[in-house]
């Protein structure tokens, strides 16, 4: 065993009182930092998986019509003119399958989705709901949204007059799975769908507000025979969504949106989450840092006789600094081992508690491999980086004025 490590553990080993102490305050250091993070983390990535769930990463729509001016006295007289507005319709995506072809060649595009949405109403009886309707080919549609695994209810056959519910909206109708509604669109277009599945988004407005039909169907309902109103498109880094945004609207001349600009307030309050997790923690790190300094120090004091010793007997300043670095590396490994159990369990006892009425838990955790070492990182650095003090002023110790002073 090398010097250093030995001196190190001896003075670790005679101070137990102050090494358990200090064990302590690491390995709940640790424990808050590494139960935060789960948390934070978990919910984040559940609200992401939860949001992207139901929605594209973008959205390709065909350009926004321009307002026209329509004059209003007659010719030869100077013209005021008013800008009206187009009509709010439902329109189509010129040549849209060349549009498709070229965003799925793209660099980042991994599907891509056919789709028609428009407004309308579900009528039964004498209830009736106003709505999304949206027209999709399952095949292509569920490599974009993973509507497939939503259905709790049926399947997600939408062949002929079938549709696929949420369940808010089953429940307000009073349909059942095989039951019948009346779809319509503006224009009197519409028809009596079937029931054939009924899906669960884990939101109330999807459940009640939004409803499938076939491509085929929509494109009767919204009048635009072999049209579609809008391409969805999946990528790999959801995070680049805004830039594979801007990449397809430069490619094909279309406006796009992203799921980022869509849910502007999700990422503003997740951001929020983090900043004050990343806080949290960083006052945690300065605390277990002061206390592994004061720690130290203390044996520094204690111990300066053996120091003195030590000096006098020929030992170099580097070794004295090495034993005391030795101790701050230690403290910091133990701590956040003892840190890591005790905050997993802390997650897990609090995932496990919190849950919600049908069982699932209210609060998602992440445990992950690179959290705990993430976490082993840092208290070790925080132990070296807090010794370093104290091991300076131990090899500057004069061994000859210490020895007298006794």
């Amino acid at each position: 065993m090398p010097f250093e490590l030995f001196v190190a553990l001896r003075y670790l080993r005679d101070g137990r009182l102050q090494t358990a102490l200090i064990l302590t305050g690491i390995a709940v250091g640790v424990g808050v930092i590494i139960f935060l993070s789960a948390l934070i983390t978990g919910l984040q990535e559940g609200l992401i998986q939860k949001t992207l769930g139901s929605q594209p990463l973008v959205v390709v729509r065909p350009p926004e019509e321009t307002p026209r001016a329509l004059p209003t006295s007659p010719e030869g007289v100077l013209e005021s003119f008013v800008i009206e507005r187009p009509p709010e319709r439902v329109r189509s995506i010129l040549d849209w399958q060349a549009t498709a072809e070229a965003v799925r060649g793209m660099d980042g595009v991994t599907a891509v989705a056919p789709t028609i949405s428009g407004s309308g109403i579900a009528a039964r009886g004498s209830g009736f709901l106003s709505l999304t309707l949206r027209g999709i080919e399952p095949p292509s549609y569920n490599t974009v949204v993973d509507l497939e695994s939503r259905i709790i209810q049926g399947h997600l056959d939408l062949e002929g007059f079938q549709a696929v519910v949420g369940t808010r909206l089953s429940a307000l109708l009073g349909v059942p799975l095989g039951g019948r509604i009346r779809l319509q669109t503006s224009g009197d277009r519409g028809g009596v769908y079937t029931i054939s599945g009924i899906f669960d988004y884990g939101s109330t407005d999807l459940n009640e507000r939004l409803v499938f039909v076939s491509l085929r169907s929509a494109q009767t309902l919204f009048d635009l025979p072999g049209g579609v109103s809008s391409l969805e498109v999946r990528g790999n880094d959801i995070f680049d969504a805004d830039a594979l945004a801007h990449r397809i609207a430069d490619r094909t001349g279309m406006d796009t949106e992203s799921w980022i600009a869509r849910n502007e307030d999700l990422l503003v309050g997740l951001r929020s989450q983090t900043l004050s997790s990343v806080m949290i923690q960083t006052f945690v790190i300065l605390a277990v840092a002061l206390g592994i300094a004061s720690v130290l120090s203390v044996s520094v004091v204690q111990r300066a006789r053996d120091i003195g010793i030590l000096r006098a007997t020929g030992t170099r300043a580097g070794t004295v600094t090495r034993v005391f670095l030795l101790q701050g590396a230690i403290l910091g490994t133990i701590g956040s081992l003892f840190g890591i159990a005790l905050g997993t369990l802390l997650a897990l006892l609090f995932a496990g508690l919190a849950r919600g009425a049908d069982g699932t838990a209210l609060f998602p955790i992440s445990l992950t491999a690179p959290l705990y070492l993430r976490s082993v990182g840092i208290a070790l650095g925080v132990g070296l980086l807090a010794a370093v003090l104290p091991a300076r002023n131990a090899a500057q110790m004069d061994p000859a004025k210490v020895i007298r002073d006794g």
